[in-house]
């Protein structure tokens, strides 16, 4: 399993880290699994797996953020990712993700992280607000962003499935209603 990581976020049960090169396997075993994929883009290839690392590292170092591995606290087990990508530059909007692995699905684990995210967008990237999207075939992702206060707002073109996927949007008044709020000290850094 590797040395101890360093969590730059937690939860209860998750720690956020940061990918590396040396995480190839991990990544591997993530996007080239076509159950995760099905909904994404299909598995990718062992080489599109390594290009897509590459651009998690890349965006963090530019961006400060990326789909952030994430891993249970208790046993340093990988379960996937969440994190954000930029969606929109000039109204300062991310794009909300996670991918997880078959083995913890159906454990509230994508809830868990998403919140954890949104909470850190808030507080940290200085969002005001969050989009996500989900492929039309995907109750699951569905009812996480519902049960995290998202509100549909329209369908778009995902290119990678060529289909409009249903899409929606986290404001960050709406998020603190949610309980996805982030701490009072950054809130009022902000204002």
């Amino acid at each position: 399993m590797g040395p101890p990581r360093h969590y730059f976020l937690t939860t209860e049960r998750l720690g956020f880290s940061h990918w590396s090169l040396d995480d190839l396997p991990l990544a591997l075993a993530l996007w080239s699994d076509p159950e995760v994929t099905r909904f994404i883009s299909g598995p990718l290839s062992p080489q599109r797996v390594a290009e897509r690392l590459r651009s998690e590292i890349a965006m963090q170092e530019s961006l400060g953020v990326q789909y952030w591995p994430i891993f249970l606290r208790a046993t340093g087990e990988h379960v996937g990712c969440a994190g954000l990508r930029s969606y929109q530059q000039t109204s300062n909007t991310y794009e909300l993700g996670f991918h997880l692995l078959p083995a913890s699905w159906n454990k509230g684990l994508a809830t868990e992280a998403a919140r954890a995210v949104i909470a850190y967008a808030f507080s940290s990237v200085g969002t005001r607000s969050l989009f996500a999207g989900h492929h039309p075939d995907n109750a699951a992702s569905r009812r996480v962003l519902n049960k995290l206060g998202f509100r549909y707002t329209h369908h778009e073109l995902y290119a990678p499935t060529g289909q409009m996927h249903p899409s929606y949007l986290l404001e960050l008044s709406r998020a603190v209603s949610e309980g996805s709020e982030p701490t009072q000290d950054a809130e009022r850094e902000k204002s």
